[in-house]
């Protein structure tokens, strides 16, 4: 072969590896602009709210009272959030709120709606809105100029939102919105005697027990039964993990090609692994609670079915790689197969099975969430119920940070179970 065949040759394939070197990212280039339009990218903007945003943050970590007049009948109720539960009693009211033939609601920073037949809401650097609602409809006047972006007027409804607060008003209703920092009721509900008492207080009156009941069996966060809630969830993780590991190692000895010879067996088992993984837990969710109906122990059976695929694969890979030579020097000594099982081949894949089996309880923590949702257990329930209903941001908050605390503490659990437990060493990471 002649030196310009070989430099030829050379060329030709270092002009091939260029090309293949620039495909690859002319291909990585042509999916990305695909994607840029086919997910209508330049669309997003017009469809970003960020005033829902802003309101949706604001109600993370804040509450709003909710100011009520009936117009029909000038009746004035005061709630937190609205909710019965965080409500004044008749005649009541807090000290930015005075009762009266026309009563006064301070929003802060000058802003005064006085309620009565005629509602006035007195905003500074803009002037005063008066409305009289009836059956013609609001009858609402405003100053003269062009109406603001923050005032959404028809003949039958007007809606005002400022920085203090907000207003509405109809017909049949004016409803007075204003927010305040914190989660209010999270303590003590209303009706409780330790509501608005300090630190110092609670502690001085030394009735610790009645401070407990009340905190506990508190109406508004239910904090007993969210707590219930969080040990379901663990239960059902628990449950569902360790009921999988059970079933799934005597089957893994079926699926492993050093202790089943019959390869029609060995098929077998490899397939039902494939089938019970290869359906996501959601899904045997779904078909289960048909079969059984709603509840935690649903939840349990679908996470121990996906499992049982996933750890039979993985103990049945860890069984093939087992070694030989300790299995043969207890069969020297006269084993039976299960005493060989129990003394050779166990120790070495106990390691890999505890490992695996707690992570995975630590990772259905979370999918015990979410299947929660789905079955009627557990905090993620709870969850669910608050997002659709959007009752209140703020307690759907609460429960979102009792879940990351609660796979914290099992991710912290199981780390040290698996030094423990392989290593013998439970100090901290």
């Amino acid at each position: 072969m002649t030196t310009a065949t070989l430099t030829l040759q050379a060329d030709r394939l270092i002009a091939r590896k260029k090309l293949t070197a620039l495909a690859a990212p002319a291909l990585i280039a042509a999916y990305l602009i695909y994607v840029f339009f086919a997910f209508d990218v330049p669309g997003l903007r017009d469809r970003v709210s960020l005033d829902n945003m802003n309101t949706l943050l604001r109600d993370i970590y804040s509450y709003k009272t909710h100011v009520t007049q009936d117009n029909r009948n000038g009746e004035i109720s005061i709630a937190i959030e609205g909710e019965r539960k965080g409500a004044y009693p008749q005649g009541e009211s807090p000290d930015w709120v005075t009762l009266g033939t026309a009563s006064t609601v301070d929003l802060g920073e000058g802003h005064i709606v006085t309620l009565g037949d005629t509602v006035r809401y007195d905003i500074p650097g803009y002037g005063t809105i008066t409305a009289v609602p009836g059956r013609t409809g609001v009858n609402a006047q405003l100053p003269s100029g062009a109406v603001p972006d923050w005032i959404n007027a028809s003949k039958n409804r007007m809606a005002i939102t400022t920085d203090a607060g907000r207003v509405t008003i109809t017909r049949n209703r004016t409803e007075i919105f204003r927010y305040f920092t914190g989660w209010e009721l999270f303590f003590f509900t209303l009706d409780s005697k330790f509501h608005d008492l300090s630190l110092t207080q609670l502690i001085a009156s030394g009735e610790y027990g009645a401070i407990w009941s009340d905190f506990w069996n508190n109406r508004m966060w239910r904090h007993a039964d969210v707590a219930w809630a969080l040990v379901e969830t663990v239960l059902m993780a628990f449950l569902g993990t360790f009921g999988a590991a059970i079933i799934a190692l005597p089957m893994g000895f079926l699926a492993a090609r050093n202790f089943t010879p019959l390869g029609s067996l060995r098929f077998a088992a490899r397939r039902i692994f494939d089938f019970l993984r290869g359906v996501d837990g959601l899904i045997w969710t779904i078909v289960l609670s048909r079969a059984f109906g709603p509840g935690p122990l649903t939840g349990s059976l679908a996470i121990m079915l996906t499992d049982t695929g996933t750890f039979g694969k993985i103990f049945s890979e860890a069984l093939e790689n087992v070694d030989d030579k300790q299995i043969e020097g207890l069969t020297s000594t006269g084993a039976k197969p299960l005493q060989r099982y129990r003394f050779g081949v166990i120790p070495q894949i106990t390691p890999v099975l505890l490992s695996q089996v707690l992570y995975y309880l630590e990772s259905n923590t979370r999918s015990a969430t979410i299947i929660g949702a789905i079955t009627g257990g557990g905090i993620g329930l709870l969850l669910t119920q608050a997002i659709i209903t959007q009752k209140d941001w703020e307690e759907v908050t609460y429960y979102i940070v009792l879940i990351i605390l609660m796979v914290m503490v099992m991710d912290s659990l199981s780390g040290w179970l698996r030094r423990r437990l392989i290593t013998g060493s439970g100090g901290a990471d």
